[in-house]
């Protein structure tokens, strides 16, 4: 059987859904041939040992929409998450193990002795799941750091299969993190049990398909904010992100990797404070801000928030893509704060032109967050 994920990626070049990019074609080859050793059998129909592959560089250059196409070419069983997803499901698992009783804990996880969670976590998920495919591997979380050597040593002993996407190489990962030395058993793991592949072509997609639309849309616009949107998630299926901040837990209900999607109401209309802004700002590259009303006196809080959203995603280099009522000048014209606004105003009209787009694409060439971003 020859390659479905290289047959995918032909078809898409012929029909103009796609432009030639070697850069592109190392990971293509990769994941290729792990498809391949994916349909191998091993002595006696046992799973032979399969090594897995990890696709890092620059933010933009088709990771994430190879990763979508092979998953949709691999075969079952297999499971598709956005890592920081797929990490908070494995602490929601943790939490079932250490305060389930013994019937609990048998009827969830098949056994219920022992005190480490991760081992029967690990049998959990690879009894649903051969092939993990993970999106954006990002590693910032001392919660994080010190469990994924020891599940995914738990994981691979079991025949799992990884295929994962980082804008870091793996010795990149948790850098200048707590307790670093307690993470290098899993970037070892990760060496051993995948080819790593560089993408890094020379351009980034992304940022050239936002720079060809409009980031400012008008409420008679929605279909083509609507059609942006679309076109930059990919095949990907939105799922909500929960962010921890000081203890609270800030919730973002459409997120594809490092894109997230969130109406006015959602973001200014509740009482958020600049720790949270940031923690969106540092984990998103990418927001799009839906229906952004023209705000009066009444709402000055409201407009207060705009101003200390837009400054956090400003100071991360993040790309905005904005559905409003009004253009930047008319959002705000008078009440409370309305001279400070104007800044906001001149930070919005600079973070949807193009000459934003190529600036915050050259800060990020080396998959390094942004400037006052966490780690």
């Amino acid at each position: 059987m020859g390659s479905r994920i290289r047959a995918a990626y032909e078809k898409r070049l012929r029909e103009g859904r796609l432009t030639p990019d070697p850069g592109q074609a190392a990971a293509i080859d990769a994941l290729s041939r792990l498809e391949k050793d994916l349909r191998r059998r091993g002595l006696f129909g046992g799973r032979p040992d399969v090594r897995g592959v990890y696709l890092n560089g620059p933010p933009g250059r088709g990771k994430s929409m190879l990763m979508d196409m092979f998953h949709a070419c691999a075969p079952e069983p297999k499971l598709r998450r956005h890592f920081h997803v797929f990490m908070a499901e494995v602490h929601g698992l943790i939490r079932e193990w250490r305060e389930g009783d013994r019937k609990a804990r048998k009827a969830r996880f098949g056994q219920w002795k022992g005190d480490d969670p991760l081992v029967p976590i690990a049998a959990l998920i690879s009894e649903r799941a051969r092939l993990l495919c993970f999106d954006e591997l990002e590693v910032s979380d001392i919660a994080d750091a010190l469990i994924l050597g020891r599940l995914f040593e738990a994981l691979f002993d079991r025949g799992t299969v990884l295929a994962v996407t980082s804008n870091r190489a793996p010795d990149r990962l948790y850098p200048n993190g707590i307790n670093r030395e307690l993470f290098l058993p899993f970037v070892d793991l990760i060496r051993d049990r995948c080819q790593t592949v560089v993408v890094a072509g020379a351009r980034d997609w992304r940022v050239d398909r936002l720079a060809r639309a409009r980031t400012w849309f008008p409420p008679d616009r929605r279909a083509d904010f609507e059609a942006l949107w679309a076109e930059l998630k990919g095949e990907a299926d939105e799922a909500p992100t929960c962010l921890t901040v000081l203890g609270r837990e800030i919730r973002i209900d459409r997120t594809v990797g490092g894109v997230a999607r969130a109406t006015f109401a959602e973001l200014c209309g509740r009482a958020l404070g600049p720790q949270d802004w940031l923690a969106v700002a540092g984990r998103f590259h990418t927001v799009f801000l839906d229906d952004v009303p023209v705000l009066t006196e009444a709402r000055h809080m409201e407009a207060r928030r705009l101003v200390t959203l837009i400054d956090a995603l400003y100071e991360a280099g993040a790309r905005l893509v904005v559905l409003a009522e009004a253009t930047p000048e008319a959002l705000y014209v008078g009440g409370t704060g309305a001279f400070e606004f104007e800044r906001t105003v001149s930070r919005l009209n600079e973070m949807t032109a193009p000459a934003w787009l190529s600036r915050t694409a050259a800060d990020r060439q080396d998959g390094d967050p942004p400037p006052g971003a966490p780690a």
